[in-house]
């Protein structure tokens, strides 16, 4: 009662409307009484608010981060479909190894003894290597993740050593030959950032210095915080805002390179 007799007539007609839909106006969040800062007409300050307490917005790089997740966990199961669906590529899933890391999505293409995926001591494809990155192209078209590539060897050394052409050099040479076919097969050319050699610096097996594991070709859906590094690391070099390095630069047509005679390998 005391209520209604400290009310104004404006703020009684509210008071009366609140009782008359009270679920509604919790349900719906109605408007506090009189756009009042109190939760009651005429009362003091409204200690159900903590001070300074503010809306909470949704974090939106934290929402992004999970979108593209979302976006490689699809990718992943859209290359596993592809792979069980091709009789031609699911005999050849021994090779194949895809799996989420830091970066990204990487899909490594594994070399064997009894199927290489180049030909000896050189960048020319074979055909079983062909037709799985050709295959997977069309693929890595639908996400809008850039690309990159690394070259990996085995730890056998070439006969004239450090002083000629060196697995530094066949494995980016064999890396841009995997980008070519990738290419070939409808990769659109700008999705590639990067192409790299890495010899036999990260090896996936100890067990000798010819280990066939170690012989492969490492593709990596970059997540854009991964791309971004790889953008700043380039900008920091060239002295080139990244929003330049982020737009795609035309790649001339190369031939497949040739090497001298190497070891077997």
């Amino acid at each position: 009662m005391w209520l209604i007799s400290i009310s104004s007539p404006k703020e009684l007609i509210q008071i009366a409307e609140y009782f008359r839909t009270p679920l509604a106006t919790a349900v719906t969040g109605g408007k506090r009484i009189a756009n009042s800062e109190s939760p009651i007409p005429g009362g003091g300050d409204d200690y159900t608010q903590q001070q300074g307490e503010v809306e909470k917005q949704p974090n939106i790089d934290e929402l992004k981060k999970r979108m593209e997740q979302s976006r490689l966990n699809k990718l992943r199961g859209d290359l596993d479909q592809l792979i069980e669906s091709d009789p031609k590529l699911r005999a050849l899933r021994p090779h194949l190894k895809i799996d989420l890391v830091q970066e990204g999505l990487r899909i490594q293409i594994i070399d064997s003894q009894n199927r290489p995926m180049f030909k000896t001591g050189s960048a020319e494809v074979e055909p079983y290597m062909r037709d799985i990155l050709r295959a997977i192209a069309p693929v890595l078209n639908g996400i809008p993740n850039r690309i990159s590539l690394a070259g990996h060897t085995d730890d056998f050394p070439y006969a004239n050593g450090e002083k000629g052409y060196s697995n530094w050099e066949l494995s980016a040479d064999r890396a841009n030959a995997s980008r070519r076919e990738l290419v070939a097969g409808g990769l659109d050319n700008g999705k590639v950032l990067r192409v790299v050699g890495m010899a036999a610096t990260m090896r996936l097996s100890d067990r000798g210095p010819d280990d066939a594991i170690n012989r492969r070709i490492s593709l990596l859906v970059l997540n854009k915080q991964a791309e971004q590094a790889i953008l700043h690391e380039n900008a920091e070099s060239q002295n080139e805002p990244v929003s330049v390095l982020q737009q795609p630069a035309a790649v001339p047509p190369a031939s497949v390179p040739t090497s001298p005679q190497a070891e077997p390998r």
